[in-house]
């Protein structure tokens, strides 16, 4: 059986991740919101935010894990958001700044859950793109979004030097735009691991540029958050 990390290397189809906020997300309209996700072209259900209540986290994936198939992977914000209800955990690094929290302060402190946990471990190296919005993580982490093309690439190269088994360019939840189609092609064309793409996508069409520019997984938030309907658009 392949690993969630193996499957997003080697799959032929297009990867779209449902990213779900604890925080927002109302517990009692998990039944069906997550039969829409089902009947949708997702492949993935990501899980976290920048900040999250106290067992937030756990409440969730408790809630929805026995009403889906998909593979369920924290998108954790801190330490605080580790679960070992979940099928993987992105073990992000912030590589877009430089506050040592960030780079591998929330690592180490991790460990202690992590070294007897199941969970598949995905070191990705994590990178905050401009999106002409200030977002959640800018204040958390206390680090400014990269603008310039050619540092984007080669930030997303240093991550896969690293070691970093995926990059991940994010706008930021609320983004008022998302990740540029020529900086997304020009990372992919720098770097061959797998590209996660994700913040300010509210529109099919704007799944399907990121697709097209060379993104292996495109994440969706806010779109669905404003908007429901909007699986109507992305069914299978």
């Amino acid at each position: 059986m392949k690993t969630i990390l193996e499957h997003i290397k080697t799959s032929e189809k297009q990867n779209l991740a449902v990213l779900i906020d604890p925080d927002v997300f109302n517990l009692k309209k998990a039944s069906q919101f997550i039969a829409k996700v089902n009947k949708s072209i997702a492949s993935h259900i990501f899980i976290g935010g920048s900040t999250v209540e106290a067992h937030a986290t756990e409440a969730l994936i408790s809630a929805i894990k026995p009403l889906t198939s998909l593979p369920i992977v924290l998108f954790p914000g801190d330490v605080t958001q580790i679960s070992n209800q979940a099928d993987a955990i992105l073990f992000l690094s912030l590589v877009s700044g430089r506050n040592p929290e960030y780079l591998i302060g929330q690592h180490v402190k991790a460990v202690s859950k992590l070294r007897n946990s199941d969970l598949e471990i995905i070191p990705t190296g994590y990178i905050l793109i401009d999106g002409q919005k200030e977002t959640a993580t800018q204040k958390v982490t206390n680090t400014e979004p990269l603008k310039n093309t050619q540092e984007i690439v080669d930030t997303a190269k240093a991550a896969q030097l690293l070691g970093m088994q995926l990059v991940y360019l994010e706008a930021g939840s609320g983004a008022k735009h998302e990740v540029q189609e020529a900086v997304i092609k020009a990372v992919k064309a720098e770097i061959n691991i797998p590209l996660i793409v994700g913040g300010g996508i509210r529109s099919k069409f704007a799944i399907d540029k990121a697709f097209n520019a060379g993104a292996d997984l495109v994440v969706i938030g806010t779109a669905f958050e404003e908007d429901e309907s909007f699986f109507n658009k992305i069914k299978r």
